[in-house]
């Protein structure tokens, strides 16, 4: 039995049996929870198996040669509502939620996510993942700049809330901002909490239009292809979550 066969063999032992299934001839999981995904995460360090977040599978579709021996995972299950706060301007949500119904759902409480209006089709947790841009008057609108706390499994399998959902948090370098455009290769986003705002605001996004979507300079920083202060501490970070490489750069 190779290697694939036999850590799919210890899922099964472990698992509920509907948690693993074949995605395109790859072995996928769906955890329902942050604990389902941190069990998995252990599993692949403890068993040194490399492991792929693809959330929906949307922007980087696993397929092909290079995924053959990976187990990945996906993101669809944890796709609840987890808490709105309108009096806070706060709206917490599963990594599996789809970004564009969002608004729907906050129109209710005449509040609006500028992002949720873009064209992206895929997750919450994804758009954050890609770090996902609008472009507005010529200036740079990352998702991120709403995106202010995290639940989080790291890739050796914890679970850290980095992050706030306070109007005012300390000073310093706000830690949840890093998993935003990391591609999933710091850890899986269980949920992220967002800051929001009143509805009336939407007219001044309108024109905002969605910036393309690339891979290539992040992999470029963590290959050593880029030096600089920005690779350096992006190759620092890597090596810091990921000490055992089971969230390997594959694309």
């Amino acid at each position: 039995m190779d290697a694939l066969n036999q850590f799919v063999a210890i899922i099964k032992s472990e698992f509920p049996d509907d948690r693993l299934t074949w995605q395109k001839h790859i072995a996928t999981f769906h955890p329902e929870s942050a604990a389902e995904a941190a069990a998995l995460l252990k599993l692949a360090n403890r068993h040194n198996h490399p492991v792929y977040i693809t959330g929906f599978g949307n922007n980087v579709d696993p397929i092909g040669d290079t995924f053959e021996k990976v187990v990945s995972i996906r993101t669809d299950r944890l796709n609840q509502l987890v808490n709105l706060a309108p009096l806070d301007f706060a709206v917490t949500l599963g990594a599996g939620y789809p970004l564009r119904e969002l608004n729907h759902r906050l129109r209710l409480e005449n509040l609006y996510l500028p992002h949720a209006a873009l064209p992206y089709v895929g997750s919450i947790g994804g758009a954050v993942a890609v770090g996902l841009t609008g472009l507005l008057h010529q200036h740079d609108v990352p998702i991120k700049k709403y995106f202010i706390k995290a639940e989080v499994v790291t890739p050796e399998g914890d679970i850290i809330t980095p992050g706030s959902s306070c109007f005012k948090s300390v000073s310093g370098y706000d830690i949840v901002k890093i998993f935003s455009g990391s591609w999933g290769l710091l850890g899986l986003i269980v949920n992220a909490t967002f800051r929001v705002m009143p509805i009336t605001g939407a007219e001044d996004f309108a024109p905002m239009r969605q910036k393309a979507i690339d891979r290539r300079t992040l992999l470029d920083l963590l290959s050593g292809r880029s030096d600089g202060i920005d690779a350096g501490y992006s190759r620092k970070i890597k090596e810091k979550f990921d000490p055992a490489g089971v969230l390997p750069s594959l694309i």
